[in-house]
């Protein structure tokens, strides 16, 4: 069965994927998550009767880590304060090429066809449904598009993230909560595939 595959390149100052075992001070993972992936998708092209499923990522830049400050002022502070100090370690200088694949929702191969074609032109053109975001909304991209010639995997990068949240839910499309991971996924020469990790 034909694949129809799917990638754009997104880059920015900064991002973070959380951890979610690293609770009130979070430390992002290295690489977006599997549903982070999916979400910077369907901001270019959310399609009723198919789907994107990320397949790999190509880390196009050094990890480095920052320290990073802000005041919270959200449903979780605590009674009485206005606000509180929220202290996170995330990503700078971030540079991904992200890939997938369109899954039918019915088996029916021409819708994926047609969601590869919407993709790719929409993709071109600059056009979104959302702006995508490199992990929090206001870690916004500096580029996002289609693959750029110069941008190459650092190839220096090779490390085993011993568990990595694939999604918050159960199934890839109008699932319920009920958090998944995969399990030591291989980064090798700066390329990650999400079915290294698969059990």
């Amino acid at each position: 069965m034909k694949q129809y595959e799917v990638s754009f390149e997104i880059a920015g100052p900064f991002a973070m994927f959380a951890r979610p075992d690293t609770g009130a001070t979070p430390v992002s993972y290295p690489v977006p998550t599997w549903s982070a992936s999916k979400g910077m998708f369907e901001a270019v092209a959310p399609f009723k009767h198919a789907y994107i499923r990320p397949t790999h990522v190509e880390i196009c830049a050094p990890i480095r880590y920052e320290r990073y400050v802000t005041n919270y002022r959200g449903p979780l502070r605590e009674s009485g304060k206005e606000n509180y100090q929220l202290i996170a370690t995330i990503l700078a200088d971030v540079c991904y090429r992200i890939h997938g694949v369109v899954e039918p929702l019915n088996g029916n191969q021409g819708q994926a066809h047609a969601l590869q074609e919407i993709f790719q032109r929409r993709l071109k053109q600059g056009r979104l449904y959302y702006t995508p975001c490199l992990g929090w909304k206001e870690f916004a991209p500096t580029y996002f598009g289609e693959l750029r010639e110069q941008t190459k995997p650092e190839a220096s990068i090779n490390l085993t993230i011993p568990s990595l949240l694939r999604s918050v839910f159960d199934s890839d499309v109008r699932g319920k909560v009920r958090p998944e991971f995969f399990q030591n996924v291989v980064i090798e020469k700066g390329m990650m595939s999400f079915m290294s990790g698969k059990e």
